[in-house]
């Protein structure tokens, strides 16, 4: 083999592991981006549980404050 195609051999080589290298980063990014949005997704999630329990919470409260005025209502007009 001469010197010029052991060459070409080499270059073409490079250049395969280059490419190579650059398609496994793309991938990487893609996965980062992926997880990325899937924890943005979560604490989304999360947000919106907290949210609708604090929700279910005041509505609770609220509740018992119309029970408890609608027995204070019963107990003034039983005296």
């Amino acid at each position: 083999m001469n010197k010029s195609n052991h060459d070409s051999r080499i270059t073409i080589h490079a250049l395969a592991i280059a490419a190579f290298a650059a398609l496994a980063a793309c991938g990487v990014e893609t996965a980062t981006t992926a997880a990325t949005g899937a924890a943005i997704k979560k604490q989304e999630v999360d947000q919106g549980k907290k949210t609708l329990e604090q929700t279910q919470q005041k509505v609770e409260q609220a509740a018992q404050q119309v029970q408890q005025r609608a027995d204070q209502g019963r107990d003034a007009a039983d005296k």
